[in-house]
């Protein structure tokens, strides 16, 4: 399927959630920088205007000086002062010893501005409400020319109309090249995000080539982004070519250890089919019991090898077992088939418990291994012991036997796939001591293989110690 063959099927797509996260921000930038360029646009006009504000209130103070030293105002300058196309601003003059002499007298003088004595120099801006409209204002105080004792205060007010006016039209004047400059940012991260997408194409091809290769896909030309995808999927690989070995395995082990049996049957079946003789097709009939009850044996064997194979834990697989409780209740379980047997089957261990986190089942077939292998090849009347003890931070479980033992040539071989000491006419499969050896390994243990005591062979399954169960508290 193609890329838009997935949209138009409802699929998340990278490339869009990706452009949308990084759109919202950048119109999330704009309105921000609009807020911020209103701001500053009307900082500056304050700024333009508070200058303004204070020339025209030092013209209206040296006209007052020059022409008006009585400080009356002209109807033409008050006109002027005063003139606002959609609004109305103020100008005033109080004398410090008569009160209200021109302008309006709702512009009230500032609490406290004359000063003590002499003349101040420096006009003061400051806010002001009128008739509920904000104003801004500039004072001055000057002398009286026909008065020295006098002091004139000036002020001329105007609106905040102008002010944010022209904020408004910088802002207005700056909307379309910030928008412009989004849109070719947006633009260039499109381009940027599908060319970045575009890295994945051969890794996608690369994969969707193969057939049968689980080869590892490598680190070489994958982007760091992506690099624990892919490492994940080496890992399925990875999984899956265990997976695929240990079928493989499992059926050429099935196929080398049933042809023997097989091919027993055949003949035997074909014995009793051309023979009328009833001794003859009894036994042949024997025969085949015999060989049905091998090749049963052998096909549950190489299951549980199979299953023993399989290394990995997955959580739920262990418990927090008592060896010192678990192995003395199934070597109970094998005592009748010793005695059957002719062998005298016992058990040594320590009163106290031996924790291990282990799987019931794992060591009922490993144990059942070490027992079966003893009464197969150990002989009758021989004794077989089964022991535990700890070593240190391990747990020791032993297997020994007296019978006629294993050549020491021969013991690091024990525990291969289908390895039987020569010499030995009992007969088996060689996977046992091969399954023993699997389940210590899943258990984090060892297999070890010795001569015993009394010349017979010993297998000791080393398990690391696991952790003592927490006693619950109580009242």
């Amino acid at each position: 399927m193609n890329h838009r063959t997935l949209l138009r099927e409802g699929r998340q797509s990278l490339r869009k959630r990706l452009l949308t996260t990084l759109l919202v921000p950048l119109t999330g930038l704009l309105i921000f920088n609009s807020l911020i360029t209103y701001f500053g646009a009307l900082i500056y006009a304050n700024h333009v205007h508070d200058e303004s504000l204070l020339n025209d209130t030092l013209t209206l103070v040296q006209m007052m000086a020059t022409e008006s030293p009585d400080g009356r105002v002209s109807p033409q300058a008050q006109f002027l002062l005063e003139y606002e196309p959609d609004g109305h601003n103020y100008f005033s003059v109080f004398s410090a010893k008569h009160g209200f002499i021109a302008g309006n007298p709702v512009l009230q003088p500032p609490d406290k501005l004359f000063p003590d004595s002499g003349q101040s120099d420096d006009p003061r801006l400051y806010d002001v409400q009128i008739e509920k409209r904000a104003l801004r204002a500039a004072s001055l105080v000057m002398t009286n020319t026909r008065d020295p004792s006098d002091q004139l205060l000036v002020t001329v007010a105007e609106t905040l109309r102008d002010r944010h006016q022209e904020a408004r039209q910088i802002l207005f004047l700056s909307i379309p090249a910030q928008t412009l400059l989004l849109l070719v940012a947006f633009v260039m991260v499109w381009l940027g995000v599908r060319k970045g997408l575009r890295q994945l194409d051969p890794l996608t091809i690369q994969i969707a080539s193969r057939e049968h290769d689980l080869a590892p896909i490598g680190d070489e030309n994958v982007p760091v982004e992506i690099l624990p995808l892919t490492r994940t999927i080496d890992g399925l690989f990875g999984r899956l070519r265990s997976m695929l070995a240990l079928h493989e395995r499992f059926i050429a082990d099935a196929a080398h250890q049933l042809r023997t049996p097989l091919a027993g049957l055949r003949v035997h079946a074909e014995r009793a089919q051309a023979s009328s003789d009833p001794e003859t097709i009894r036994d042949a009939l024997n025969h085949i019991e015999r060989l049905i009850q091998r090749a049963n044996r052998t096909s549950s064997q190489l299951l549980a090898l199979t299953r023993a194979q399989t290394t990995e834990h997955e959580a739920g697989d262990t418990e927090l077992l008592n060896l010192a409780t678990v192995i003395p209740e199934l070597v109970g379980q094998r005592v009748h088939e010793a005695l059957v047997a002719d062998v005298d089957l016992g058990y040594e261990g320590p009163s106290g418990p031996l924790w291990i986190d282990g799987d019931r089942h794992r060591l009922q077939e490993l144990l059942d291994n070490l027992i079966d292998n003893g009464l197969r090849y150990a002989g009758r009347g021989s004794m077989m012991t089964v022991s535990l003890a700890q070593e240190g931070n391990e747990i020791c479980l032993a297997v020994e036997d007296n019978g006629p033992g294993v050549p020491p040539a021969w013991l690091e071989r024990l525990g291969e796939r289908f390895f039987r000491v020569p010499g030995i006419e009992e007969a088996g499969s060689g996977l046992g001591l091969a399954i023993v050896q699997r389940i210590a390994e899943w258990h984090d243990g060892r297999a070890r293989y010795m001569t015993g005591n009394e010349g017979g062979l010993r297998v000791e399954i080393v398990f690391p110690i696991g952790q003592k169960p927490q006693k619950s508290g109580g009242a």
